[in-house]
C-alpha cells in the first residue's frame, strides 16, 4: 500500500479531516493527498520515494526554490544562537528596514507570525485610526481565518462550496461588506451610499484565492481615489503577491500605493513570517505609543527572519523578476498553445512567478466568471499531472507558483505532459 494512503488514514484519527489546511485534503479533486518528505529546487519527493515538479511552492515562499543552500545557511547560524527570544533582535529591525527600503507605502512595520495574523492586525489599526467600524472586502478575496474575513471568502472556502464560515458570529459578520471584483460601478455605489462610514478596504491587488484574477487598472485606480476621497484605509494584501510578482510588489508593479500593506509566505523564507506596515501616522496608532492593541511573542522569530533576509537578499539580483516572470510565462503559454493545438477550451495567465489556468475559453476577471470554468476538466487534468509527476494545486481556485529553479526542462516537461490530458479532454 502507498504511503500517502497510509499515512492519510492515520491521520484522519487524530487531525480533523487527516489534514491540518483544509485545501491539502484533495477534497475538491478527489483521491488521497501525498505527503511530502523532501524538496531540492523545483523538485519535490513523497513518502513513496516519487518525484514531482513542484508548482505550488509551499503556495508561494519558496521563489528560490526547496532548500536553497544561502538560505539553510542561514537558518542553521541563526539556530545555533538560540530558537527564540520573545525580546528584540538586530535581525527583525534589519529586516524591517529591508521592508521599509523595497515597499513603497511601508514608512513603518511590524512583524507577526503568519499572513492571517498581518491581515487581522492591519484591520484592527485602521479601524482604531478611522474610529470607524465598516470592512469592505471583494468576493472570492482570501486574507486569512479571522471571523470578520470569513464572508464569501475564497480559496479553500470555495473548494467546499461554502460562502462562509460556521462560527462566525451574525454581530461580526455585519460590519464586513462584500462586492464583486473588478466591478467599478459597484465601487462607486457603495462608496457613494456609505463612504463616509467604512473604516478600509482590504484587497489582493492580483487575486491568489479563487486562481489568478488580474485587476482593471481603472478597478484599481477608481479605489484608491475613493478611499482617499472617504478617508477610509486602503490595504494590499500581498502575502501572496509580495516579492512574487515585483521587487516592490503588486504595488509597485502597478503604480498604486496603499495605506496599509500585508506581507507573508516569502519575506519567511519558507517559515512562518508575516508583517504588515504602512503610513507612519497609522502605524503610530498601535500600543504601545497609541491606543490599538497588538503582541506576539513569537513575532519577528530570529531564525524564520533569517530565513527571510537571505531570500530577500537573493531576489534583489540583478534582471531575477525579469527572468522569473519570463520562465512563468513560458508554462502558461506553452500549456495554452498545447490546448488551443487540440481544440480544448482552456486559458492561462501570468504576472511575476504567479499563474493562472483555466479550462475556460479566456482569462476570468471575477468571481462569477471564474465559477464558470469547467471544474470536471481541471479535476481530470490535475490527476493526470500527478500520477506523471507534477503538483499541481489540488482545487481549480488556487493560483499557481514558478520558482527561479524551474528549469526549460521542468517546463517543456510539464507542456508534453499536459499535451496528454488535453488530448484525452479534447
Amino acid at each position: 500500500m502507498s504511503q500517502n494512503k497510509t499515512l492519510f488514514e492515520r491521520s484522519q484519527k487524530v487531525i480533523p479531516g487527516g489534514v491540518n489546511s483544509p485545501v491539502r485534503a484533495f477534497k475538491s479533486v478527489g483521491g488521497t493527498p501525498i505527503f511530502f518528505k523532501k524538496g531540492l529546487g523545483s523538485k519535490l519527493w513523497d513518502e513513496d520515494g516519487r518525484e514531482y515538479i513542484d508548482y505550488i511552492n509551499s503556495w508561494g515562499p519558496m521563489i528560490l526554490g526547496h532548500a536553497h543552500p544561502e538560505v539553510l545557511k542561514a537558518v542553521q547560524e541563526a539556530s545555533f544562537d538560540s530558537l527564540s527570544f520573545g525580546a528584540p533582535t538586530k535581525r527583525e529591525l534589519e529586516m524591517a528596514e529591508l521592508l521599509v527600503k523595497l515597499v513603497p507605502s511601508i514608512e513603518q512595520v511590524r512583524l507577526v507570525s503568519s499572513g492571517t495574523e498581518a491581515t487581522m492586525s492591519a484591520i484592527r489599526v485602521a479601524r482604531g485610526f478611522t474610529k470607524r467600524d465598516t470592512l469592505v472586502k471583494f468576493e472570492g478575496c482570501y486574507h486569512g481565518h479571522a471571523d470578520a474575513l470569513l464572508v464569501k471568502a475564497g480559496s479553500g472556502l470555495l473548494t467546499f462550496g461554502e460562502p462562509s464560515s460556521a462560527g462566525v458570529p451574525e454581530d461580526v459578520a455585519k460590519h464586513t461588506l462584500t462586492l464583486p471584483y473588478n466591478d467599478v460601478e459597484a465601487l462607486k455605489t457603495l462608496f457613494k451610499e456609505k463612504g463616509d462610514t467604512i473604516a478600509t478596504v482590504i484587497i489582493e491587488p492580483v487575486v491568489g484565492n479563487m486562481n489568478l484574477i488580474i485587476p482593471h487598472m481603472e478597478f484599481l485606480q477608481t479605489l484608491r481615489e475613493l478611499c482617499t476621497k472617504h478617508g477610509a484605509v486602503l490595504i494590499f494584501d500581498e502575502v501572496m503577491t509580495g516579492f512574487r510578482v515585483n521587487i516592490g510588489g503588486a504595488q509597485a508593479l502597478y503604480g498604486i500605493t496603499p495605506d496599509l500593506t500585508t506581507l507573508g509566505k516569502v519575506i519567511g523564507g519558507g517559515l512562518p513570517v508575516g508583517a504588515f506596515g504602512g503610513r507612519r501616522d497609522i502605524m503610530q496608532c498601535l500600543a504601545p505609543i497609541g491606543a490599538v492593541y497588538q503582541a506576539g511573542t513569537l513575532s519577528g522569530n530570529p531564525v524564520a527572519v533569517a530565513a527571510g533576509l537571505a531570500t530577500l537578499k537573493l531576489v534583489q539580483a540583478p534582471n531575477f523578476f525579469e527572468d522569473l516572470t519570463k520562465k512563468t510565462k513560458s508554462l502558461v503559454d506553452g500549456l495554452t498553445k498545447a490546448a488551443h493545438d487540440l481544440d480544448v477550451k482552456f486559458s492561462a495567465q501570468s504576472v511575476g512567478g504567479m499563474f493562472g489556468i483555466y479550462f475556460s475559453e479566456k482569462a476570468p476577471t471575477s468571481f462569477d466568471e471564474i465559477m464558470k470554468s469547467n471544474k470536471e476538466h481541471f479535476n481530470q487534468f490535475f490527476h493526470h499531472m500527478l500520477t506523471s509527476g507534477f503538483y499541481f494545486g489540488p482545487s481549480a481556485f488556487e493560483a499557481g507558483f514558478v520558482s527561479i529553479a524551474h528549469t526549460d526542462q521542468d517546463i517543456h516537461q510539464t507542456v508534453e505532459a499536459a499535451k496528454e490530458v488535453f488530448q484525452v479532454l479534447k
